[in-house]
């Protein structure tokens, strides 16, 4: 699998959101993704941005429309629009602010309000970089991605870490699934299949059954 910069030929259009509290860092990891772009005075984003960037996978290209909005609740009314369509979603907290990992389970409780049981999350923790700041260990972290059956893994959009993995990551099981599920049930693309664990060099990662403004060159 590899970079495919191409935004004109692909074969699957994905919609993926990023969520997660205000100031998490949701739009410097999409800007670092797709523009390789990193804000250190970012502002907070108002109302709903999104870019695009394709991936292959195999013989596939995939191509990811990447939606990103506030985390604060006066935006919560573009809630319903802003999921509609989503077959994956980054869930983000901060590493360094605790209360940000808390309200990890109230994100998912939105996810769930506002998608279908098809939905893969992924659970990311951000800012890495700042470990000596570290206010939620990787262990808690894990322990909960393993209880809610979805993704792990840490990232930093300011060093770059994880954040390529990340989406790669998400990307490449949507699409498994999607492509397992049609070979299943024939004329269904969009059906995904119930949750499983996937084994990926030494960590775990587990499929969920509950279901553009850049500013610095980096």
């Amino acid at each position: 699998m590899g970079a495919y910069r191409a935004d004109e030929d692909y074969d699957y259009l994905f919609k993926i959101v990023l969520i997660g509290d205000s100031g998490v860092g949701k739009s410097n990891i999409l800007s670092r993704f797709t523009k390789n772009e990193f804000c250190v005075l970012s502002k907070s984003t108002i109302g709903v941005e999104f870019a695009t960037r394709s991936i292959r996978v195999d013989d596939k290209v995939l191509k990811a429309q990447i939606w990103d909005t506030a985390g604060q609740e006066r935006y919560r009314s573009i809630t319903s629009a802003y999921y509609r369509g989503a077959v994956g979603a980054l869930l983000v907290y901060d590493v360094t602010r605790h209360s940000t990992f808390e309200n990890v389970e109230k994100w998912f409780k939105e996810i769930r309000d506002h998608t279908d049981n098809k939905i893969v999350v992924m659970v990311v923790g951000n800012k890495a970089d700042l470990n000596h700041l570290r206010a939620v260990s990787v262990e808690d972290a894990r322990t909960f991605a393993a209880r809610e059956r979805t993704f792990f893994m840490e990232t930093s959009a300011l060093d770059s870490t994880n954040i390529e993995n990340a989406f790669t990551e998400l990307l490449t099981q949507i699409y498994h699934v999607v492509s397992t599920r049609a070979l299943e049930i024939g004329d269904d693309p969009a059906a995904l299949p119930n949750g499983q664990t996937i084994n990926v060099g030494s960590r775990y990662y587990y499929v969920s059954d509950e279901k553009q403004n850049g500013c610095c060159s980096a």
